[in-house]
């Protein structure tokens, strides 16, 4: 079966808001007959995920604006704009925006199917939102409860 070529400008693509941060995505696995998935995140100062692995996909990372930190297992890296970063299935990782200013970048999950998880836990945004809602307790708890069914396991800190 062929598929049409995706081409999504700027005011184009799916745009959610996931504990904070703003995802759109440009292409779903539906889009790629599930082989990736591709969106453009934008990390407020102080945005991004808890540690977490992910059991059934790699993800890749590439820096267009800003600068985002990764914790990578024990290593942290400060990554800028123009630095890439893949994690292989199984990796420990996290990324937060350290900084004072706003960082985009793009992630790209093979295969597909996370994105499914990310339309599950967020809440829908009106195309070329550059803001998003503070993450609630539910929104966390929503999160925390189904990330395991898409294979992921986030390492929450002891308490």
């Amino acid at each position: 079966m062929k598929r049409n070529p995706i081409v999504k400008t700027s005011d184009l693509g799916r745009t959610v808001a996931v504990v904070g941060d703003i995802y759109r995505f440009l292409a779903t696995g539906d889009e790629t007959d599930g082989k990736y998935a591709t969106w453009e995140a934008i990390v407020p100062p102080g945005g991004g995920p808890p540690p977490h692995v992910h059991s059934r996909e790699e993800e890749g990372f590439f820096i267009l604006e800003g600068e985002i930190t990764f914790q990578i297992g024990d290593d942290r890296i400060v990554a800028k704009a123009g630095t890439f970063a893949n994690m292989p299935i199984g990796t420990p990782h996290s990324f937060k925006n350290e900084s004072n200013s706003t960082a985009k970048m793009l992630i790209t999950i093979a295969p597909a199917g996370l994105e499914q998880m990310f339309f599950e836990v967020s809440s829908p945004l009106p195309h070329g939102a550059t803001t998003a809602p503070h993450p609630s307790k539910a929104d966390i708890e929503k999160l925390l409860e189904i990330a395991p069914r898409y294979g992921v396991e986030i390492r929450l800190p002891s308490l």
